[in-house]
């Protein structure tokens, strides 16, 4: 029992600690990214229904980022980002790798990533001029 009168949790599903920790907006979004094999448990592909518990090792990867994290605590709720950043603690080398990550997006953009919306009627015409030469 904690001291809030509720029994300590051992063990939560991965999907919906992957909720909680805020690292995907909603369960079958987790349990999407579990089943296309973008989450590892020590390593090891598993499924949605997996139990989890205080000490596992995680590697999940989101878009081209890959975190790799070692689970701390577990929550029965969604709590907000300040709190659920203290379900995990990430590895040193993850944060690194993050970092360099980010370092390099700033350094060299993706093409078009400035663009926002529909071309305007300048740039149509551009466009146009460009495909019509070949």
């Amino acid at each position: 029992m904690t001291t809030s009168g509720h029994p300590a949790i051992e063990y939560m599903r991965i999907d919906k600690w992957l909720w909680t920790a805020r690292f995907y907006k909603t369960r079958s979004l987790a349990a999407q990214a579990i089943a296309a094999g973008h989450v590892r448990l020590a390593g090891h592909a598993v499924k949605p229904a997996r139990d989890l518990r205080c000490g596992d090792s995680l590697e999940i990867a989101i878009g081209d980022t890959i975190w790799s994290v070692v689970v701390r605590g577990l929550n029965e709720q969604r709590r907000p980002a300040v709190e659920a950043q203290q379900l995990y603690e990430e590895t040193r080398a993850s944060s690194e790798r993050r970092a360099t990550q980010r370092e390099t997006r700033l350094l060299a953009p993706v093409p078009g990533s400035d663009l926002r919306g529909r071309p305007t009627k300048k740039a149509r015409r551009q466009i146009r001029g460009f495909n019509e030469g070949f």
